[in-house]
């Protein structure tokens, strides 16, 4: 079964995600910090993470570059979930270090999609 990190400290935005994950398939590992983000990432060895940005503690942009330091998570598709939604936000999470970007208000059929793309290209490489 495929493993997904949620790093989200929205209990309800948790909720939903945990949800639809599980409902399609993937088991979740859950981290409301990006401290715990990170230690989770380099302890369970996830097959994907959904990082929120804005998050207590470290946010989710430092949280991404030292999961990517670290010699587990170099090469783990991380897809940054954020309520900032500016013109050229995408193209700057890609340059981060993110894999993919979605923005809330969390749609429930492009995290499907967009965690499924995130598999396809992963599994043609």
């Amino acid at each position: 079964m495929k493993r997904v990190l949620v790093v989200e400290d929205n209990k309800n935005n948790m909720r939903l995600l945990v949800k639809l994950l599980n409902k399609h398939g993937y088991e979740t590992i859950k981290a409301e910090t990006g401290e715990k983000g990170v230690q989770l990432a380099i302890e369970k060895k996830p097959d994907l993470i959904l990082m929120d940005i804005k998050l207590p503690g470290i946010d989710g942009m430092e949280a991404t570059k030292r999961i990517r330091a670290s010699k587990s998570g170099g090469k783990v598709p991380i897809i940054a979930i954020t309520s900032y939604a500016m013109a050229g936000d995408r193209d700057k999470y890609l340059k981060e270090g993110f894999t993919g970007y979605i923005e809330k208000p969390i749609d429930p059929y492009k995290i499907i999609e967009e965690v499924e793309e995130i598999w396809r290209k992963k599994s043609k490489s």
